[in-house]
């Protein structure tokens, strides 16, 4: 089974890394006997589902996620080792498709208006003189 992230991209199953492990929470005596706890591993660096433009756009988009070209993600929340396998899946899909996503257009920088900077300074001024009413007056 391999993985499809979408704009042409799909990773075969071969370059996924499963690792199971007991999870915690619910599930009573059966949580201590099965390995339901997922996680999902996949090597950037040496997959060849990627481009070079591509690899070096997740490496630096998923930078503190990625330990030595390998994201990994974990899912523990569901009682089935199935559903947490798709929930493991899931998220790595929407990381990934994330990560490779265009950026969204730059922010054209303008300048608040004069209407708007009055009112930023009128309440500043209301606010002041609220906080000086509340003090002490002075004594002689």
């Amino acid at each position: 089974m391999h993985l499809e992230i979408g704009r042409g991209i799909v990773i075969p199953e071969t370059e996924l890394r499963w690792r199971f492990s007991r999870s915690s929470g619910p599930g009573g005596q059966h949580v201590n006997t099965s390995d339901s706890r997922v996680e999902l591993s996949w090597d950037i660096r040496a997959s060849a589902a990627v481009d070079d433009a591509q690899r070096a756009r997740l490496l630096e988009r998923l930078g503190g996620r990625v330990h030595a070209g390998v994201i990994t993600v974990a899912a523990s929340e569901r009682r089935s080792q199935l559903r947490n396998r798709q929930a493991a899946q899931d998220r790595l899909v929407g990381l990934i498709a994330a990560a490779l996503a265009p950026d969204g257009p730059a922010r054209r920088a303008t300048k608040p208006t004069r209407g708007s900077q009055r009112r930023r300074l009128d309440a500043k001024r209301r606010r002041s003189d609220t906080k000086q009413q509340r003090r002490r007056p002075p004594h002689d």
